[in-house]
């Protein structure tokens, strides 16, 4: 089963690291790994999420979510996106960054370090929102409950994380950003430009997130207007209510998933800058991560059940927090890829050994009220 659904990931890994290290030697290879990894722990609770919307859809509309949606998820977010950035930040064209990108690496890097400040100042604030509104939301499981209780709670202000979001923007600009860092060693004033940033990045957010609830809206509306229709029929003496979704509750099931895959593709597509600007590294490790992505969400639904590690979507979350200050702090400051990219790591390997462990004492517990039933 694992073998059958994760082949193409494998055979993508093998074809992107084989790509890497021939393109920049073993390290290269080192960013290509550490942005599959990336990928994959970021978009992880994606893959959940996703997996289960998808397992309510029928059979063709699965298919559709699995084909077209990895053109758009792959192709699109991955590999155009950061072109994109790239030429919208340099101001230059998409042919010219891939020119650039491929033939003058030099003057390219140039560009990209330049331009850097608004890169990180827009991905910085995008990803911000993300963990606020992860920290602010109250939910029922907790990792860090001594952190996450007491700010669920404060949650309950509106706006509180645009207002947080607004502030951090207008320190990074007052201070960072005042020295940022520019190609050749020097030093320039940025703080129009990161101000600018990040605004464009809040608001990104705040499209992308009303987007998807608008979507998550209209399918609970569409929802029910089915049900009522299969209820009347089922009172005709017709057939009850069907088991998947199908027709204008499958479409919109469909863009509800585009939108939440494009909006997960941005972290992951944002996170990368702050590992490396080689667009060819990038699309090569995101590319491989999204595959994994694909795969498991695949995997889950075939299962028919979600992962047992509950805590690993907290540990993702940790992991743009962490990324979000980092971006950052590297409008001035150089931090190593390496460094970055292990924070990620490291918070995704915590949230695994936490769930393992409470499994563990979860299994424990059931077993002593079994011993304690068997003894009455």
């Amino acid at each position: 089963m694992v073998l059958k659904t994760f082949r193409w990931a494998f055979l993508v890994t093998a074809a992107g690291l084989a790509a890497g290290a021939l393109y920049g030697g073993w390290a290269a290879l080192g960013i290509v790994a550490i942005l599959a990894v990336l990928e994959v722990s970021l978009s992880f609770d994606n893959a959940v999420i996703n997996a289960g919307i998808l397992k309510r859809m029928s059979a063709f509309w699965q298919t559709i979510f699995l084909t077209v949606g990895v053109l758009i998820a792959v192709f699109g977010m991955r590999l155009v996106f950061p072109v994109l950035i790239v030429a919208v930040t340099a101001k230059i064209g998409p042919v010219r960054a891939v020119t650039l990108a491929v033939d003058d690496k030099d003057r390219y890097q140039q560009l990209v370090t330049d331009a850097h400040p608004a890169i990180a100042a827009f991905g910085g604030i995008f990803l911000l929102m993300i963990f606020l509104n992860f920290l602010f939301e109250e939910r029922e499981i907790t990792w860090q409950t001594w952190l996450e209780r007491p700010l669920a709670k404060l949650g309950k202000v509106e706006t509180l994380s645009v207002c947080i979001a607004l502030i951090v923007l207008v320190v990074a600009a007052m201070t960072v950003a005042t020295h940022a860092h520019q190609h050749g060693g020097g030093h320039a004033d940025k703080a129009q430009t990161v101000l600018t940033a990040g605004v464009a990045g809040l608001v990104t957010y705040l499209v992308v997130a009303g987007l998807s609830s608008f979507f998550e809206n209209r399918i609970e509306e569409v929802e029910e207007a089915e049900e009522a229709e299969e209820r009347a029929r089922a009172g005709r003496g017709g057939k009850g209510a069907v088991a998947a979704l199908t027709g204008k509750a499958a479409f919109f099931t469909f863009l509800y998933l585009e939108v939440i895959d494009a909006s997960f593709s941005f972290d992951g597509v944002i996170g990368a800058f702050a590992i490396t600007n080689d667009i060819v590294l990038m699309a090569l490790g995101l590319g491989i991560g999204a595959m994994y992505v694909r795969s498991l969400t695949v995997y889950l639904v075939r299962q028919g059940t979600l992962d047992d590690f509950v805590f690993l979507e907290h540990g993702a979350h940790y992991a743009i927090g962490a990324l979000a200050v980092i971006l950052l702090v590297t409008i001035q400051y150089q931090i190593s890829e390496i460094v970055t990219g292990l924070v990620g790591v490291v918070l995704i390997g915590w949230s695994f050994w936490s769930s393992v462990r409470r499994n563990t004492r979860l299994a424990r517990e059931a077993e002593r009220r079994r011993a304690v039933d068997r003894a009455g």
